[in-house]
């Protein structure tokens, strides 16, 4: 099943300069691993050592965040979007 993820500006170096790529995924954490088998090396910018999304990270699934839904278990359905959204800070 085919997901449109959003990839913000500062990872796309990884793939090759695409600000959306599609993959195939049934979970979040689907569409995270099919991402670095597609783009080497985005996983490890998304996620830490244990595979749990940093901290600074968040990512939507069809505008919800999915840390208010299932996390990286977060069902989806083809033609479903997932946006990967670097927090912002300053001050």
């Amino acid at each position: 099943m085919a997901i449109t993820v959003h990839v913000p500006t500062p990872l796309r170096t990884y793939t090759k300069g695409q600000g959306e790529v599609a993959v195939d995924g049934k979970t979040v954490a689907d569409v995270i691993d099919a991402l670095e088998r597609a783009c080497p090396g985005l996983k490890e910018k998304i996620c830490d050592a244990n595979g749990k999304v940093r901290r600074f990270i968040n990512i939507y699934a069809n505008d919800e965040d999915v840390r208010f839904l299932d996390g990286t278990a977060t069902s989806l359905k083809d033609g479903d979007k997932v946006s990967i959204v670097p927090a912002i800070a300053g001050g």
